[in-house]
């Protein structure tokens, strides 16, 4: 296994910027606001041939309420996972009280620590870390995690205790499953039933969630992965620089997934956020399966209501079925995991081209194109023309002019042949060329050589 290294300290001491420099990446929100990060991020990092797996954590706080507990709980577990901890200090602020009760919390747990002092460019590295040397047993590492300072001397002196391991090999045909929805609809709240612990904040506040977080999971031999996401408001409602952000990451966890889980509130009406947020899914072609959360404890009439609205809201997710559970009570979880398997398959399927003509030819004699300009369209040939989600390209005559409503026909036709469930199906039509176009303009030979003839019986009189 790689080596765990956990990132501790106050908040705002530069944890996230310090996890994106050593995972090289821009996965963990960087602001200047205290507090921002609230769960565990987890990277992998090389430094050399030596890979390593960092974990960014909200840090440990005094007070803050039930949230500050809870991001406290957060990091605490994290800790206990730690092969090392990175505990990261201010070196402009200078030490403080928190920094001295995090460190005793860290060694009263009995994990290995190396003191960081952070924000220490244009410093005399000594100068920058002689107030530090009290709170960790060993030297203390300066560091600039935002301009790279330091970082190999840091990593070196983490990794140089721990025991050589290679590489693990990548997991192959991984479904990506992000969990999608309105603020406080219970994402998280899903995430842990799924993974059957606490691991990510859960609090009865909209935009607890801040970044998308990527968790692995392994459920009866199979491994996913699982990635958390902050809440989507209506764009005029999103006032805040950091919720920008964190919609900016939510929109990029769709692009980057398999298979969306797309979260409904049975206690709120479906709004015109939750139809906007279906249409982009689709828009991006990603498989989907719809969760309706909050479904104990809801009358037979309340359930009939919301079952109907989903009919009139989000007629264009028939192909997927709603699935409604209790994520709380843990209720209807497991059904949803058969449900993602289905989608991603779906999503990535094969189909043989001779099978696909075979559909075709089937659905055309059931109900014929239609007529345009007196002439029916003829669709003659087809193929698949990508997967995740299925393209298949269709060629015929006149297909410029194919009305939406047959589309929406063969598109049903190949989801129930194909047994296709989750997933977006697209068709794409190529025009073949007529061979009558501009038969007026064009000469035979024996008219070519006619008109060749004469023009040089013309130019001998001329001559």
């Amino acid at each position: 296994m790689k080596p765990v290294v956990v990132l501790v300290g106050r908040p705002n001491v530069g944890k996230s910027t310090l996890f994106n420099a050593l995972t090289r990446s821009r996965d963990a929100l960087v602001a200047d606001v205290p507090g921002l990060t609230r769960d565990r991020l987890y990277g992998n990092g090389r430094i050399g041939d030596r890979p390593y797996l960092v974990v960014d954590t909200g840090g440990i706080t005094e007070g803050g309420g039930t949230l500050g507990e809870l991001m406290s709980a957060q990091t605490r577990q994290a800790v206990a996972e730690a092969d090392v901890v990175v505990l990261l200090v201010d070196g402009r602020a200078g030490p403080n009280a928190a920094d001295h009760a995090i460190a005793v919390q860290i060694r009263q747990i009995g994990k290995a620590v190396v003191l960081a002092v952070n924000k220490t460019e244009g410093m005399d590295p000594s100068l920058a870390t002689a107030e530090f040397h009290d709170l960790a047993g060993s030297e203390p590492v300066a560091i600039s995690a935002s301009h790279g300072d330091g970082l190999d001397a840091l990593m070196h002196r983490v990794l140089g205790p721990l025991a050589m391991v290679e590489d693990e090999p990548a997991m192959a045909d991984v479904p990506r499953i992000a969990v999608v929805g309105r603020p406080n609809v219970g994402k998280s709240t899903l995430v842990n039933a799924m993974l059957g612990e606490e691991r990510v904040v859960v609090f009865d506040e909209p935009g607890t969630t801040r970044d998308s977080i990527r968790i692995p999971l392994e459920r009866a031999d199979r491994h996913y992965e699982l990635i958390d996401t902050a809440g989507v408001r209506r764009r005029g409602r999103v006032n805040d620089v950091i919720e920008k952000y964190t919609v900016i990451k939510t929109l990029q966890a769709i692009e980057v997934a398999n298979v969306v889980l797309l979260v409904l509130d049975a206690t709120q009406e479906v709004s015109e956020q939750d139809v906007s947020l279906s249409g982009h899914i689709l828009d991006e072609g990603r498989s989907l399966v719809l969760v309706i959360n909050k479904w104990d404890g809801l009358d037979e009439s309340r359930r009939d209501w919301i079952k109907r609205e989903l009919e009139r809201r989000l007629p264009f997710l028939g192909f997927c079925s709603p699935h409604f559970i209790s994520a709380l009570r843990g209720s209807g979880i497991g059904a949803l995991f058969p449900a993602i398997d289905r989608a991603y398959t779906s999503a990535r399927r094969a189909f043989p081209t001779p099978r696909l003509n075979r559909i075709l030819q089937k659905a055309v004699q059931v109900t014929a194109p239609p007529m345009v300009h007196g002439r029916r369209i003829r669709l003659k040939f087809v193929h698949q023309g990508g997967r995740n989600p299925p393209l298949f390209v269709i060629h015929g005559n006149q297909t410029a002019a194919m009305p939406s409503y047959y589309t929406r026909y063969l598109v049903n036709v190949f989801r129930e042949e194909l047994d296709l469930e989750g997933t977006p199906v697209r068709i794409e039509f190529v025009q073949g060329e007529n061979p009558y176009r501009d038969r007026k303009n064009r000469l035979t030979p024996r008219q070519f050589e006619k008109r060749q003839r004469l023009r040089r019986i013309t130019q001998k009189k001329n001559g």
